[in-house]
C-alpha cells in the first residue's frame, strides 16, 4: 500500500497502525468469517481522496477504509484450471507508469480486453508488455508462473507488473522445496516453443483472492494450447495446499506470515 501511496502522491501510512485497524475490524465482524471449505474472509484496505475540489492535483485529505466480505473461490472454476486469452491489441501498463501500483486505473485499463475475452469464453487475459507486445507480464488478477523443463520462471519486476505478496510467498516456498526459480523476461514465443518441445509442464497464477490458480489453456493469435491435459499439476496443487494450509493454521507457519487476531 505504501509503495502505491508514494507513486500516487498519497501520504504513506504507519504499517503497525494499519495492522491494528485490520485486527480491530476483524474482531468486530468475526461472525462473518465463513467456515466452509475453500472460503475465507476477504479483507480490502483502501484509500480515496476526499477534497471537495475539481481539478488535477494531489488531494489534501484522504480517507483510509477497510471493507470485509465472506468469499468463496475467486474463479467459478475454483481450483480447476482456467482458460486464458493472450491479449495483443490492448495494453494494461508500461514501464514508468502505474502498473506496479495497486490503483483503480489499472483495473479500468483492463476492462475492454477482459470483456472481449469473456465473450469468447475465456476466464482471464494474459497481458504482454506495452512496448513490444512480446514479453509476458501478468494475468489480469494474478502474477503468472511457468514450469518449463523442471525450472520455474516468472516475469521479472520491470515496473509494469504488481509485486504481489502471494507471488513473493510462492517464490519462497519453491526455493525451500529445492526448485530453481528464475525471475526474468519471457516472451510469448518462447512459451509456445517450450510447449512445442514438450517442455511446458505447468502454468499457474498467484494472487490474494485466487491464491493459486492453474491455467489449463492459452490462446495466442488463434493458436490454442492445452497445458497438462487441462488438469491441475502436482506443483500447483502442492502450492495451493501449502499456502491455504498456512493461512488456515493447518500447517506450521515457519515464515512469520500469519498474524493472529485474538
Amino acid at each position: 500500500m505504501n509503495i502505491t501511496n508514494e507513486r500516487m502522491c498519497i501520504p504513506t501510512l504507519n504499517t503497525e497502525d494499519v495492522l491494528q485497524a485490520i485486527k480491530a475490524v476483524v474482531r468486530i465482524d468475526e461472525e462473518w468469517i465463513p467456515t466452509a471449505e475453500n472460503t475465507s474472509l476477504y479483507i480490502r484496505p483502501f484509500i480515496i481522496a476526499t477534497d471537495p475540489f475539481l481539478g488535477v492535483r494531489p488531494s489534501n485529505s484522504y480517507l483510509f477504509m477497510i471493507i470485509l466480505s465472506p468469499v468463496g473461490a475467486y474463479y467459478k472454476e475454483g481450483i480447476n484450471p482456467v482458460s486464458i486469452w493472450v491479449e495483443e491489441e490492448y495494453v494494461r501498463a508500461v514501464r514508468g507508469g502505474v502498473g506496479y501500483a495497486k490503483t483503480g486505473g489499472n483495473y479500468a485499463a483492463s476492462l475492454k480486453a477482459q470483456m472481449a475475452a469473456k465473450a469468447m469464453g475465456y476466464t482471464q487475459v494474459l497481458w504482454l508488455d506495452g512496448m513490444e507486445r512480446k514479453y509476458i507480464e501478468e494475468v489480469g488478477t494474478m502474477n503468472v508462473f511457468f514450469k518449463i523443463n523442471g525450472e520455474v520462471i516468472t516475469p521479472s519486476l520491470e515496473g509494469s507488473i504488481l509485486p504481489g505478496v502471494t507471488r513473493n510467498s510462492t517464490i519462497a516456498l519453491l526455493k525451500d522445496w529445492g526448485y530453481t526459480v528464475v525471475e526474468r523476461k519471457i516472451s510469448i514465443d518462447e512459451l509456445y516453443e517450450a510447449y512445442d518441445a514438450g517442455q511446458l509442464e505447468e502454468v499457474f497464477g498467484t494472487g490474494t483472492a485466487a491464491v493459486i490458480s492453474p491455467v489449463g489453456s492459452l490462446n495466442y493469435r488463434g493458436n490454442c494450447i492445452t497445458v497438462n491435459n487441462n488438469k491441475i499439476g502436482d506443483l500447483s496443487q502442492k502450492l495451493y495446499d501449502t499456502t491455504t494450509g498456512i493461512q488456515t493454521g493447518r500447517l506450521e507457519d515457519k515464515y512469520g506470515w500469519i498474524v493472529k487476531v485474538d
